[in-house]
C-alpha cells in the first residue's frame, strides 16, 4: 500500500509540473520551435551526454578500487545502462538499487558494497553541482536579483547550503566515528517497523564500504577530478542543447541550467525524471531571461534524445545478463544480491 502511494504521489508530481511547464506554451509555438531546431546539433548533444555513462563507470571504479579491485569497465559500463533503464522505465528510483545488483551478477563485489559506492557517488556529485552553480553566479552575466518560477534564488541557495553543510558534517561524523553511529541508527531502527529498521541498517552498514574511498588521499583526488570532469561535459551537452534550438547563451549558463535540472530531478517523480527535468531546465533558462516555446521545447526534445539510447542500451545489457523488466524491478531492490 505504502508503494502505491508513493508511486501516485510520483506521477501526480510529473503530471504537475508538466502542467506547470507547458500552461503558457501553445502547440503550434512549440511545433515551430521543433522545426526550426538543428537536428545535427542536438545529436551531437545527445552524443556528449550520453558519453557521460562511460566517464561514470571509470569514476565507478575508482570508488569501488577499495571493495573490489577487479571490476572491469565493461561491467561497470553495463551495470550503469542497466540502472538507468530502470530508473527510466520503473517507479521509485528503482535504478539505484539495479545498478549494484546488476554489478554484483558481473564482478566479485557485493550489492551492499557497490551500493555504498553510490552513496558517495551522490555525496561528491553534490558537492561539484554545486561548485558549478557557483562558478556561474560568479560569471558577469549572472542576474543582480536572480528569481526561478518566482522565487528569489537567494532562499533557494539557503537551503541547498544548508543541506549541503548538514551531509557535510554527516560524513565527516561517519568516518571519525563510523560504528558507533551505525550502532546508534541501529538503536534507533528498533523503534521502526522491522523491515524498515533492517533496511536502514543495511543501507547505513554498506555506506560504511563506499566510505573507504574517501579515507585515501589519492582515490578522493581522482573521484573529485572525475566528478568535476562529468558535470562539466553534461555542462557541454547542455549548451550544445541550446544551440540547436537557437538559444545562443555563454558557457556559464550552461553550467547554472545542469545545476538547476540537477537539482529538480533529485525531486520524487514519476520514471525517467519526466516533468522535472522540463521544470529544472525551463527554470534554470528563465533566470536569464531565455523563456518561451524554445526554452519548453528543447527540454522537451532533449530530454527525449537523452531517455532513448540508454533506454534500448540497458535493455540490451539486462537482456544479456539474463535479466528481465520484471526481474529488474524485484531482484534490484534488494541489497542481497550474487557474487560473480
Amino acid at each position: 500500500m505504502l508503494k502505491d502511494w508513493r508511486v501516485l504521489f510520483g506521477f501526480g508530481v510529473t503530471g504537475v509540473l508538466l502542467w506547470w511547464v507547458l500552461k503558457d506554451v501553445q502547440a503550434f509555438e512549440l511545433w515551430a520551435a521543433v522545426r526550426e531546431a538543428n537536428f545535427w546539433l542536438l545529436g551531437l548533444a545527445v552524443a556528449i551526454g550520453y558519453l557521460n555513462y562511460l566517464f561514470r563507470s571509470i569514476r565507478w571504479g575508482v570508488l569501488l578500487h577499495p571493495i573490489c579491485s577487479e571490476t572491469s569497465l565493461y561491467s561497470r559500463f553495463a551495470a550503469m545502462n542497466i540502472g538507468f533503464m530502470a530508473t527510466n522505465l520503473i517507479p521509485l528510483r528503482v535504478g539505484e538499487f539495479v545498478r549494484p545488483y546488476a554489478l554484483s551478477r558481473m564482478a566479485p563485489v557485493s550489492v551492499s558494497g557497490a551500493l555504498g559506492s553510490l552513496v558517495v557517488e551522490r555525496f561528491l556529485d553534490s558537492f561539484a553541482i554545486a561548485a558549478l552553480l557557483f562558478l556561474a553566479m560568479a560569471a558577469p552575466g549572472f542576474p543582480e536579483s536572480p528569481v526561478v518560477w518566482d522565487i528569489s534564488l537567494t532562499v533557494l541557495i539557503r537551503w541547498f547550503m544548508a543541506a549541503l553543510g548538514g551531509l557535510l558534517l554527516f560524513m565527516v561524523v561517519l568516518l571519525i566515528f563510523p560504528r558507533p553511529l551505525v550502532g546508534a541508527v541501529g538503536s534507533l531502527a528498533r523503534f521502526l517497523p522491522k523491515k524498515l529498521g533492517t533496511l536502514i541498517v543495511e543501507v547505513m552498514e554498506a555506506f560504511l564500504e563506499g566510505l573507504k574511498a574517501l579515507q585515501s588521499p589519492l582515490l578522493l583526488a581522482k573521484a573529485v577530478v572525475w566528478s568535476l570532469g562529468i558535470w562539466v561535459v553534461q555542462s557541454l551537452s547542455f549548451w550544445v542543447a541550446f544551440l540547436a534550438f537557437g538559444i545562443h547563451v555563454g558557457f556559464d549558463v550552461a553550467l547554472f541550467v545542469n545545476g538547476t535540472v540537477a537539482s529538480a530531478v533529485a525531486a520524487p517523480a514519476g520514471p525517467g525524471f519526466v516533468g522535472t527535468f522540463q521544470f529544472g531546465l525551463t527554470g534554470g533558462l528563465g533566470v536569464y531571461g531565455a523563456s518561451g516555446a524554445s526554452a519548453v521545447a528543447l527540454s522537451l526534445a532533449f530530454h527525449l534524445g537523452g531517455f532513448i539510447p540508454v533506454t534500448l542500451i540497458g535493455l540490451y545489457f539486462a537482456g544479456r545478463l539474463g535479466l528481465s523488466l520484471g526481474d529488474v524491478g524485484t531482484k534490484g531492490t534488494s541489497l542481497k544480491g550474487p557474487r560473480a
